[in-house]
Parts: C-alpha cells; sequence; structure tokens
C-alpha cells in the first residue's frame, strides 16, 4: 500500500511525496508554509486522483516523460518523477490513482 510522507525542506516549507508500495516516489507536492495547507494538498491529491483529466502528460526539454496533477482550480498540487517512456509514465498516473485514495500518512516533521 502506498503512503503520503510529509517532511520539511532545508528552507522549512512543509512538502509531500506519494510513495507507492515498493517505497518509489510517484508524486512530489510544492512546497507549504503550514504542515496545515500540506495536509490540505493530500486531500486535494486524493479527491482528484481518480479524475483523468486532472492529468496533464507532458515532456521535458531532455525528452523524458513526466505529468502533473492538478485541482479544480487548476493549481498544480503535485509533480511525477521522469519517465524514459509514455508507457512508464501512464504506469506512473496509474499508480497514483490506485495509491493515493487508500494511502497512509507518515508525518516526519516534528511541528
Amino acid at each position: 500500500m502506498g503512503k503520503f510522507v510529509i517532511s520539511k525542506r532545508n528552507n522549512g516549507e512543509f512538502q509531500f511525496n506519494l510513495k507507492a508500495g515498493n517505497g518509489e516516489i510517484i508524486l512530489t507536492s510544492e512546497g507549504y508554509t503550514t504542515k496545515a495547507n500540506c495536509q490540505t494538498g493530500i486531500e486535494s491529491v486524493k479527491r482528484n486522483a481518480q479524475d483523468d483529466s486532472r492529468y496533464d502528460r507532458k515532456t521535458a526539454k531532455n525528452g523524458k516523460f513526466y505529468f502533473t496533477l492538478t485541482a479544480t482550480n487548476g493549481q498544480i498540487i503535485g509533480v511525477s518523477e521522469m519517465y524514459d517512456s509514455e508507457t512508464g509514465r501512464s504506469r506512473g498516473i496509474d499508480s497514483v490513482k490506485n495509491n493515493a485514495v487508500i494511502a497512509e500518512i507518515e508525518d516526519l516533521t516534528k511541528n
């Protein structure tokens, strides 16, 4: 089973990673100024993960493939890792869909 891991960046911002059952990071959030906002971001991922129209499939300048997950307001709530193929990117999206709704939350922060 996947999990959301909340951590703190060096600049003091909170972020989350959604990890698949095998421990691979499949989605990374932006930085949040408060833990509460970070937790709201996780809830947004859970609400939007099943909606295929929320995924923006992209190609980086280096030719690698990735995706972003957006909220209903169009704001990006998560960015994937880079994939070598479109098939890998599609599998990443499927993994987010399969893991986000049932993922537990692990909080690595002290605050």
